[in-house]
């Protein structure tokens, strides 16, 4: 419930704020806006509100058709629908999802959208994606300034890391560091994944005890790791099906090597009970050897509702237990973290140009993650409604709520740039055909193309969500 409301608040504040920047640059040029919605509005609205003949008028649950109201186009009419699906700002004489070229008909006015010259048309159009864009930046420099930010560098894990199968089988060892990527030094553990799983890097030099190894990495490797998460998001998903209090858990390509020390026992817990405390050092489980806080849960889950051997050391000396796991494959333990994360606070002014850069780091990884989106893998991967619902957390969390807004704001900002009818990418392609050709596409053209585009959309949006059907049933 918390993940839905959160899904329903960030998603509604961001199509405010692009239709918002629609409206602002209409305005600016002296273009009438007719309506101006949150949510859509088939055959009735929640809400209405108009001012004219000197005061405003409210209506609520009403039909849409006024003839009262349509009386006066000079002024906006603002409201909120029932079909909680984006929102829409109505531009008078531009052709859209809320226009045909039968509503265009008579002759072109100054004060609508059709009469204005390209540049200026331009602007209306970029204003929704603009403000997506600056608003994401504004918000990640507030966090900032709000809860400054905590990075660990890949320097500072002197133990190595964990490495998955999959990249076990690339030539890596555990406890290996990265020391480049293509020659280039990754800032955090992100930056590794982000090179070589996003943009393919395939060249990486990691220190192994005292030697320094040169690996070359697999081609596919990015497609073959989706392959895997779609897998073990499969498997992940029927188990919480068995059982609708499993924890579902997510697929680690490598992670930080934490070594497996006792730092806090949660009580009534299957290691409280099997005589496990603080400080004590697991290193086997089941009898398999779990030197790494990673290892130790993987293990774990192979052994749902069973009992098995825990090995841990106690003041150097080696010691046995039994403990007994529940359907959720957890010892009930967290583990002592010796890892030193670097803390950067920030000024007000400090912030601004801290959050513009992380921005633009956030667009850049997420376009250069989309060219996995034309692999059949990828193409799995792609999640509607809910998909974007389980990125925000169970629970509430202001931090977590505004970053994972901005990064939808984002990705809002680029998905409406794409070249495709209907979205404001399209218009902006004809546009910068209008104004290299001299020659204005017609009323007609754009109709088609909106209605190609439309169901385009639609298109896409089955598939992602039919991905989350599918997801949930299979």
């Amino acid at each position: 419930m918390i993940q839905a409301i959160q899904l329903i608040l960030a998603l509604s504040f961001l199509v405010l704020i692009h239709e918002l920047g629609h409206f602002t640059f209409a305005k600016i040029f002296h273009v009438r806006v007719e309506k101006f919605y949150l949510f859509f509005n088939p055959w009735i609205s929640l809400f209405r509100a108009k001012k004219f003949d000197g005061k405003w008028h409210f209506k609520f649950f009403a039909p849409n058709e006024d003839k009262e109201w349509e009386a006066h186009p000079e002024t906006t009419e603002w409201g909120i629908g029932w079909l909680p699906f984006g929102g829409y700002c109505a531009i008078a004489g531009m052709v859209d999802e809320t226009h045909s070229t039968e509503d265009l008909a008579a002759e072109p006015q100054e004060w609508e959208f059709r009469s204005k010259p390209a540049w200026q048309r331009m602007f209306i159009i970029l204003g929704g994606i603009l403000v997506n864009f600056i608003g994401a930046l504004v918000i990640f420099s507030m966090l900032l300034w709000t809860w400054g930010q905590d990075t660990l560098p890949l320097r500072n894990v002197t133990s190595g890391l964990y490495f998955s199968e999959i990249m076990v089988n690339e030539g890596f060892a555990q406890q290996d560091r990265i020391l480049t990527i293509n020659g280039e030094e990754p800032e955090a553990l992100g930056d590794a994944v982000q090179a070589i799983i996003i943009e393919g890097k395939r060249d990486v030099v990691v220190l192994r005890g005292a030697d320094t190894i040169q690996l070359t990495l697999s081609e596919d490797l990015g497609q073959r790791y989706l392959a895997l998460q779609n897998d073990f998001d499969k498997a992940e998903r029927e188990k919480a099906r068995a059982d609708k209090n499993y924890q579902k858990q997510h697929y680690v390509l490598m992670s930080e090597w934490i070594p497996c020390v006792v730092d806090t026992v949660l009580p009534d817990n299957a290691a409280y009970f099997a005589g496990i405390q603080k400080g004590d050092s697991i290193v086997a489980v089941a009898g398999v050897s779990t030197p790494c806080y990673m290892q130790m849960t993987q293990e774990l889950r192979l052994h749902p509702c069973d009992s098995i051997s825990i090995d841990y050391y106690r003041d150097g000396e080696l010691q046995t237990t039994r403990a007994f796991l529940g359907d959720q494959c957890k010892l009930g333990i967290a583990a002592r973290i010796d890892l030193k994360f670097d803390h950067q606070d920030y000024t007000f002014w400090q912030a601004i140009p801290a959050g513009i850069q992380y921005g633009w780091d956030i667009l850049a990884m997420y376009v250069k993650q989309f060219r996995l989106v034309f692999t059949k893998e990828g193409a799995q991967s792609l999640g509607g409604f809910a998909a974007i619902g389980s990125m925000f957390p169970a629970a509430w969390s202001w931090y977590a709520f505004w970053h994972m807004t901005a990064f939808l704001s984002i990705i809002l900002a680029f998905m409406n740039f794409l070249p495709i009818p209907a979205l404001d990418g399209g218009y902006i392609l004809f546009l910068l055909v209008e104004m290299i050709t001299r020659r204005k596409p017609s009323d007609k053209f754009l109709e088609k193309a909106n209605e190609i585009g439309f169901w385009i959309l639609i298109a896409l949006l089955i598939f992602a969500n039919g991905n989350d059907i599918l997801k949930f049933f299979f």
